[in-house]
């Protein structure tokens, strides 16, 4: 978890800002007749591919593991609609696509294959020994 925190605070060093692209629409959510009359939906753009923050290989990586949230164009594209403010919005989205891109590029804990304990061991041959003979005991006289 320390790890990742590190790499959110080292992404957030960069300033993705002149990459992002913001397109505001009319929001689903709460706001009564506010709704209908102010654009508060937001939706973050981000063209991975003239990205000039980002490495080869780490475009690799968000193209693989983020293709749901990219389009035909390339486009990693975040909406955010949750509140009725549309700068409280766009601030989401951008809070979002650095947490997705954490997520993204952060590498996986590779499993480490174990031994089961001596204790589970002789648990697990208790338990088969249990069922064993309760079986035996269903077993009619001869």
């Amino acid at each position: 978890m320390e790890f990742n925190w590190y790499l959110n605070e080292a992404l957030k060093k960069r300033d993705f800002s002149g990459e992002f692209n913001f397109a505001a629409s009319r929001s689903s959510g709460p706001g009564g007749q506010n709704v209908n009359k102010v654009n508060s939906k937001v939706e973050l753009r981000f063209l991975i591919d003239t990205s000039i923050l980002l490495s080869d290989n780490e475009k690799e990586i968000i193209k693989t593991k983020l293709k749901n949230k990219i389009n035909s164009e390339g486009e990693l594209i975040i909406t955010v609609q949750t509140d009725r403010s549309q700068l409280k919005n766009k601030e989401k989205a951008i809070e979002k696509f650095y947490e997705i891109l954490t997520k993204a590029l952060t590498p996986r804990k590779t499993r480490k294959a174990t031994l089961p304990t001596k204790a589970s061991v002789e648990k697990r041959l208790d338990e088969k020994r249990l069922v064993s003979e309760k079986k035996a005991l269903r077993k009619g006289i001869e």
